[in-house]
């Protein structure tokens, strides 16, 4: 199927390609089917067909060494033959698919079924018209006008569904959007180096176009296929494609295949590239699975393969090229074809997130509860109709009278159902997902892209944080403070006559070669600004020292260009060093080596004296050397790095591969103490943290005393503290028993105190990370978060609750790993994630307060209404407008408070501290309280009250009535300034602060005032309003203000006394890691599917009635549309319990359904209390 798609496809740029007369010497199939030879096959065919790889470069008509001329016209000639550097997107669902999902609730399809029975019925009248005996609570016969009235219920019901309807629509199809434009956004950011004319430049990855040269090293993702044509030491990764774990070698003659979407993991070099967007490898496995998903949705629903179809894609494929499309990013989803999907498809966090958990759990009490109140509801009405009308007062059921004892049936349903519609919170998952999608917005303004949705509101529950030092916590501006050079530890930097001239020469040479040759130092931007420092920072440091020396680094550069190079040992975690071997004129070789100084200088036997001439340096020398120079300068916070170089004879040539031989008998030159200074806001910062219970943790590769020195200027440990601080072997001896496995209790005695790890390897930090996380030694599971920027942080991010990549420093590899990236690098920036995050659990909590108020009251007001007087004394079509101000507005309303420097003041929430807390608990139960004593009271005295008709007892068509309508105002009313109360839910007194600095709250409840105005005077039937009086108003509007002093009431009663007040929606330790999930690294994609499907099918059957709790989860789960495979285990597992828990039997009242237990001390449930604020 794939090859009918793709030759298809082709054959068209073919005809493209002939009409251009093929100018280039290779065409589009040429090269794709080059791509997809591996290794020795690959270099064969070179051979036989090109020659070789510059060949093929003078054939595409661009320079290995100058690039591209990056002329408009070429280029565009270029992307038109062998097409642009992107993949196309799924397309987003259209407006009216998202309406068509809405109109799957559950709820709603009952409603609209009710709507139309009693729209049908109104319009039936039977022959004879003599219905005067059949039902009593007909009395009084109805004027002509009423009869004809009948159907304007029914309108009115199918009216607010479709307002409800698309009220839901819109908010998913904003969601999209905004999802879309945060994905474009992320894009954007990707850039790549290339060169064109001879410069190099960084570009965007959509603008990489056939013929490029582009420069690749340590941790990149390539983002187009290409041919290596020259470099040192090449590693790739290739598991996203091939699945092989090992790295792969690269090099000109044995295997120069270097793919998209794969990682570099050692080395530089330069490729050509071959094939881009959908042509290259990524790309064909992406438009395969884009049309076969297609096809898959056809095959089910017609039960035959329609060929076209895929066809079709492909060309609409072809034509969203001037659409925002998908970049190359790494194929890591089972299913490709959604573009989105692929972010993070296959990495499994493990568990839900702590919202989402407690919220599903939540819901589905609700749901249940609303179901029995419901169903009871109908019976009770039902019951007390047939009793009264065929038992007490012995009517016999008349052929003729069916349709009118019909039509109160499907009022009593109605009325149901509407019980129903008001109990289940519809507006949670839309809270939840208003919430969510504010905050990430606003967070981008605070440099944090978000690529996750849930990450933000996990951060809010954050305990650990384990920073990165270098760039995080310190500017990432190095410059050489101290050097000992020739026997003299100067302080400052010397004066460049002060230093022989051998020694300078050498010295020179060893920083400017042995570098990586696109670290430079270039004039700063602006006057008056510090000179740029691009690429590698430590190398910067260097080469600003060469600069400071008044030396030229570019003369030497340009003396030894980059293809002499001999040999290049490139840094990684292992060595810790890098080295670079040149030929000298005689033929003998020179290896200049520089690196961490007690690294380096264990490999030197020699060291350069004041006259530039090596004397033995023996390891006696070395101590004192260490305990001279190389501690002081580690405790004034400075990294030492040793500079050396050795000589090789020109015959035998040493054998470069054996490096333990090569990397020694080294002669030291200089060690230079290389400082970083702290960022100005870090102290600060961290000071927020620790207040807020979070503890920051150093993990660097610098050594001990550097760590330590910065980590005191942070504020990260203070003198006199009880504290640890290790480096990672001392780290590793202590975790490890005598088999060398780590055991989780020998971590717990360590990471409680630990708070610097010095000289760790990326495993370490992994390690610690995993150990906080799984540890059982606090009552409250851990939650971390973790920075990093290289792609040796990977691992450790994956594992994280939370991982932070840098947006400027950060690796291609780190930033696909992570969950947010910092766009400044700043850690201050994280705790503005954490203020977020805490924000977004407070507003979700607001909202639920206020949304449960209301459903209590309006449920228990519907229901006895219903159970007294036959009639729900609110209306179908009230309670939906009740619904729609609960839900959709309230929810904007609350959710989209800004967060305040105070939620900084508090402990993080732990995973299983209950959603609704007591103090919440008092005011929801509180609230209801003073709103159904004014409710009953009107209903049952309100007309002597007001002295107007009574409502009760109303004939089934008759005119709305002011009783009824002064109880329905009134209600909203309460419901209004309840609103402002629920701004609040620590017990605080004053709920107006701040209120003007959230002007959605403001205008959403005037909004709200006006068009409850609007429906009470001119709402008429529909609405079963009469007008009001202005006096009968002004008692409405006064028992509203009642619910603001009533707050003050409530916030008087001290929590602690309420001992009797449960908790709900929180999470118990067994239900927090499925089983599933304990097997640490289920990354078998099929099993998960199959779970998926066969979760699928008991979801279906099991919740059909709570689907629109399920929203919830789909809020997270799909909800981030480009995070959709992510998590998939997770979400099998809860949505098995799920239905376990569904099936069990429905007796479940009220007051179970709101309650759970609870462990909670009562203390711990009223003010946050400000613990060890300093």
């Amino acid at each position: 199927m794939g090859d009918m798609t793709n030759s298809d496809f082709y054959s068209k740029n073919q005809r493209n390609e002939s009409s251009h007369g093929g100018e280039f010497g290779c065409t589009l199939e040429e090269l794709r089917s080059l791509m997809e030879l591996r290794s020795t096959e690959a270099v064969v065919k070179i051979k036989e067909t090109y020659g070789d790889t510059e060949a093929i470069c003078r054939r595409l008509k661009t320079s290995p060494i100058e690039g591209l001329p990056g002329t408009a016209p070429d280029l565009e000639k270029r992307k038109q033959i062998f097409g642009q550097n992107f993949i196309p997107p799924k397309k987003p669902k259209t407006f009216l698919q998202l309406v068509w999902e809405a109109l799957q609730d559950v709820t709603l399809i009952i409603l609209e079924i009710a709507a139309i029975i009693s729209l049908g019925l109104s319009f039936y009248h039977p022959p004879g018209e003599s219905q005067e005996g059949c039902a009593t609570a007909q009395a009084g016969s109805e004027d002509e006008g009423e009869a004809e009235a009948g159907w304007i219920e029914g309108a009115a019901i199918l009216l607010s569904v479709i307002c409800v309807v698309l009220v839901t629509a819109f908010n998913d199809w904003s969601k999209e959007k905004q999802f879309r434009g945060l994905q474009s956004r992320i894009e954007q950011e990707q850039k790549f180096t290339v060169i064109r004319a001879g410069q190099v430049v960084q570009i965007p990855v959509a603008e990489i176009v056939v013929g490029d040269i582009a420069q690749i090293k340590y941790g990149d993702l390539l983002p187009a296929d290409g041919l290596f044509i020259q470099g040192n030491d090449l590693k790739i990764d290739e598991s996203s494609l091939t699945g092989e774990s090992d790295q792969v070698r690269k090099s000109v003659d044995k295997d120069p295949m270097l793919l998209s979407g794969t990682h570099v993991m050692e080395g530089s070099g330069r490729m050509v590239v071959t094939a881009v967007g959908v042509n290259s490898q990524t790309g064909i496995i992406f438009t395969l699975l884009g049309a076969g998903g297609e096809e898959e949705e056809k095959k089910d629903k017609k039960g035959k393969m329609q060929d076209g179809t895929v066809d079709t894609s492909q060309s609409k494929a072809k034509q969203q090229d001037g659409a925002a499309a998908m970049e190359m990013q790494p194929l890591k989803s089972a299913e490709g074809g959604d573009a989105d999907d692929k972010k993070k498809a296959n990495m499994h966090k493990k568990e839900k997130s702590v919202l989402q958990g407690k919220l599903t759990k939540l819901a589905v009490q609700i749901g249940k509860a609303g179901l029995v109140m419901s169903a009871i509801t109908v019976i009770i009405l039902v019951l007390y109709f047939t009793v009264d009308t065929f038992v007490v007062n012995k009517k016999p059921w008349l052929p003729e009278c069916t349709p009118v004892y019909v039509q109160y049936f499907v009022k009593f349903f109605i009325i149901g159902v509407t019980v129903l519609v008001v109990a289940v919170p519809e507006g949670l998952p839309l809270a939840v997902t208003i919430s969510l999608a504010y905050s990430v917005k606003k967070m981008m303004k605070d440099n944090n892209l978000v690529r996750h949705l849930d990450a933000c509101e996990t951060m809010g529950n954050a305990t650990a944080i384990c920073s990165d030092k270098t760039g995080t916590l310190t500017t990432n501006r190095m410059t050489v403070v101290q050097a000992y050079i020739g026997d003299v530890h100067y302080k400052e930097i010397p004066d460049p006559s002060s230093i022989n001239a051998k020694t300078m020469e050498l010295l020179v040479n060893a920083i400017a070669i042995n570098s990586a040759y696109t670290t430079k130092i270039l004039p700063p931007e602006k006057e008056g600004a510090l000179p740029r420092q691009v690429g590698n920072k430590t190398e910067c440091g260097l080469l600003g020292f060469v600069l400071d020396l008044k030396q030229d680094y570019d003369a030497v550069r340009s003396q030894m260009p980059e293809e002499k190079l001999y040999k290049v040992y490139t840094f990684n975690s292992v060595r810790k060093s890098m080295s670079t071997v040149i030929k000298l004129p005689d033929e003998s070789f020179r290896m200049y080596s520089k690196g961490a100084s007690e690294i380096v200088l264990k490999k030197c036997c020699k060291i350069l004296n004041g006259s530039g001439e090596p004397r033995v340096f023996r390891p006696r020398d070395r101590d004192e050397m260490v305990k001279k120079v190389i501690e002081p300068m580690a405790c004034d916070g400075l990294r030492t790095i040793c500079v050396a170089y050795r000589d090789f004879p020109s015959s035998p040539e040493p054998d470069w591969d054996n490096e333990n031989d090569i990397l020694n008998d080294l002669t030291c030159i200089c060690v230079v103490g290389i400082e970083d200074p702290v960022r100005p806001e870090v102290p600060e910062a961290i000071r927020k943290c620790q207040r807020a219970g979070i503890t920051v943790r150093m993990v660097t590769g610098d050594n001990i005393n550097t760590a330590r020195a910065i980590a005191i200027k942070c504020g990260i440990i203070h003198p006199g503290e009880d504290f640890l601080c290790l480096e990672g072997k001392e780290f590793n001896q202590r975790i490890r028993n005598e088999k060398g496995e780590i055991e989780q209790e020998r971590i717990d005695k360590i990471w409680p105190k630990l708070r610097v790890l010095a000289r760790s390897s990326p495993t370490d930090k992994h390690t610690l990370v995993k150990g906080i996380i799984d540890s059982t030694h606090t009552e409250q599971r851990q939650v971390v978060a973790v920075t990093g920027d290289g792609t040796n942080d990977g691992p450790a991010l994956k594992k994280a609750d939370v991982g932070f990549a840098m947006g400027i420093a950060g690796t291609d590899v780190a930033k696909e790993a992570s969950d947010i990236i910092l766009t400044d690098d700043n850690f201050s920036s994280i705790v503005k994630a954490v203020m977020w995050g805490r924000n977004v659990y407070d507003s979700i909590s607001k909202f639920l307060q206020f949304q449960l108020t209301v459903n209590v009251v309006a449920v228990i007001v519907a229901f006895t209404g219903a159970c007294i007087t036959q009639d729900s004394p609110l209306k179908a079509v009230q309670m939906l407008w009740v619904n729609l101000i609960m839900d959709t507005f309230a929810s904007l309303a609350l959710a989209t408070e800004p967060p305040t420097e105070t939620l900084l003041l508090r402990k993080p929430y732990g995973r299983n501290k209950p959603l609704i807390s007591r103090t919440m608990m008092k005011n929801i139960l509180g609230h209801a309280v003073y709103q159904l004593t004014l409710i009953f009271t009107l209903l049952f005295v309100g007309e002597k009250m007001f002295e107007i008709d009574s409502g009760r007892n109303a004939p089934l068509h008759s005119p709305p009535s002011e009783h009824y309508t002064i109880i329905f105002n009134t209600f909203v009313m309460m419901q209004l300034f309840n609103e402002i109360n629920a701004r609040k839910i620590h017990g605080e007194r004053n709920v107006f602060d701040g209120i003007f600095r959230n002007p959605i709250f403001c205008t959403i409840v005037l909004g709200t005032f006006a068009i409850q105005i609007v429906i009470v005077q001119f709402g008429g039937k529909p609405f079963s309003c009469s007008p009001l009086q202005l006096d009968q108003w002004m008692w409405c509007i006064f028992i509203g203000l009642g619910e603001l002093v009533w707050g003050q009431v409530i916030a008087t009663i001290p929590t602690s006394r309420l001992k009797f007040l449960k908790e709900a929606g929180r999470l118990t330790q067994k239900e927090e890691i499925p089983e599933e999930e304990l097997n640490e690294d289920v990354e078998e994609i099929d099993h998960a599917e199959r779970e998926l499907r066969r979760g699928q099918i008991l979801w279906f059957r099991g919740l059909n009635r709570i689907q629109t709790q399920i929203e919830v989860v789909n809020t997270f789960k799909s909800g981030a549309s480009f995070q959709g495979a992510l998590r998939r285990q997770s979400s099998v597992t809860s949505q098995s319990q799920d239905v376990a828990n569904l099936s069990s039997p429905s007796h479940v009242s009220l007051s179970n359904a709101l309650s759970s237990p609870t462990s909670l001390p009562p203390a711990a449930a009223g003010h946050p209390r400000r613990e060890g604020v300093p």
